[in-house]
């Protein structure tokens, strides 16, 4: 072999090494790919660390310029005071029936309607569709007074019944989104599958399911898991509808708005008082409430991306 064959080999290595060939991704592709994601991945999890180091700093290390990513000492007195202060036995229990519950409720409503609007023809069902669209259209901040009087007449506020009620009726937070995607999902399940099974003398009720709620697991997933995520997180709607009459269901996030207020009533400061606030002391009650959500995550995290790569496969 000559000497400008062997350059000519090496090059040809080197060319599909760096760019890659046929369906292989080249060293160059690779690198730009793992830098992005590791650029998007640090701007998603720079809060999160801060968050959580800051909330393991003293009053000592926070007034230290020296100390910045790593305490002094293992400080966990922030995590035991935003403890007592968020009330957390009774706060997280609120919080994991507001966010529970009424998901219930909406999943299994939501997946009636889309299975319905999917399924079957009948008269006004395109007016019906557009009117749900409408409703998700109008912002919530128009028709929040008229629903808190509505509600308020049907001794709906001060409890849960406030988000069960709107749940069951397929009016809960976001319910069009999750219909839409239980619409789309069953309207490309194969027609084939139901007419098999009516023909084996199938009812309707049979072929929802035994057949329809089987092959949408994966929209049950994802709606479940935004449904419980946008009640968790949801606060003015909780603090309109459960602090309007004296009650004792509360959640995290309304212990955490009112942070500081009770922090001070509970720890009042004095001269030369070690109990003062600080920025480690909010940190460490905010983490705590992002925390049940991130463990939520941490085990359905596996699920949650199948599901979504799975609602993404065309049907028949």
């Amino acid at each position: 072999m000559t000497r400008k064959e062997k350059t000519r080999i090496t090059k040809a290595k080197l060319s599909r090494f760096l760019f890659g060939f046929n369906d292989r991704r080249g060293f160059v592709l690779k690198v730009t790919i793992y830098t992005l994601l590791l650029c998007i991945g640090f701007v998603y999890l720079y809060p999160i660390l801060y968050m959580f180091i800051t909330s393991m700093q003293s009053l000592e290390d926070l007034l230290n310029s020296s100390v910045n990513w790593i305490p002094s000492t293992l400080y966990t007195d922030n995590y035991s005071k935003a403890y007592s202060v968020m009330n957390i036995k009774d706060s997280l229990m609120g919080s994991l029936l507001i966010a529970t519950v009424p998901t219930i409720f909406q999943v299994i409503v939501a997946s009636i309607v889309g299975f319905g609007f999917a399924r079957y023809n009948f008269r006004f069902k395109k007016l019906f569709f557009a009117l749900m669209i409408f409703s998700f259209i109008v912002p919530p901040q128009i028709l929040m007074m008229p629903t808190y009087r509505l509600f308020s007449n049907l001794e709906l506020t001060g409890s849960l019944n406030a988000f069960i009620v709107p749940a069951a009726l397929g009016q809960g937070l976001n319910s069009t989104i999750f219909i839409l995607i239980f619409y789309q999902f069953f309207k490309q399940t194969p027609q084939s599958l139901y007419e098999a099974a009516e023909v084996d003398g199938a009812n309707q009720f049979t072929c929802f399911f035994r057949i329809a709620i089987p092959m949408a697991v994966p929209a049950f997933i994802i709606a479940f898991l935004f449904s419980f995520v946008w009640y968790w997180n949801e606060t003015y709607l909780t603090t309109l509808y459960l602090t309007s009459r004296s009650n004792e269901l509360t959640t995290i996030l309304l212990q955490l708005q009112q942070f500081e207020r009770t922090y001070e009533a509970m720890y009042p400061v004095t001269e030369n008082s070690p109990n003062r606030i600080n920025e480690g002391i909010k940190m460490a009650g905010t983490f705590i409430s992002i925390l049940p959500l991130l463990i939520v995550y941490f085990f359905l995290q596996r699920y949650f991306v199948e599901s979504v790569d799975r609602t993404g496969i065309a049907g028949e």
